[in-house]
């Protein structure tokens, strides 16, 4: 599945700052609408799909990310 496709949607409804404030850049609207997916097919709480994320690759594979990729902590997810 082309999970791009949900691009211009997730960006509209998301509505991320233009960063003039300043902080950490937000994550990748697509990996966290994935992040979501692999959550809820799994039934994942936040703690343990962060875990899981770092602990798989087939998670990691899924979700476009290296091994030396950040990855949402659980306050993020």
């Amino acid at each position: 599945m082309d999970f791009e496709a949900f691009r211009p949607d997730l960006e509209k409804d998301l509505a991320y700052s233009d960063r003039i404030k300043g902080g950490r850049p937000p994550f990748d609207p697509v990996l966290m609408f994935k992040i979501l997916v692999i959550q809820t097919l799994n039934n994942l709480s936040d703690e343990r799909t962060e875990y899981l994320i770092n602990d798989r690759l087939s998670f990691m594979r899924f979700l476009g990310l290296g091994l030396s990729d950040r990855v949402p902590d659980a306050k993020r997810v």
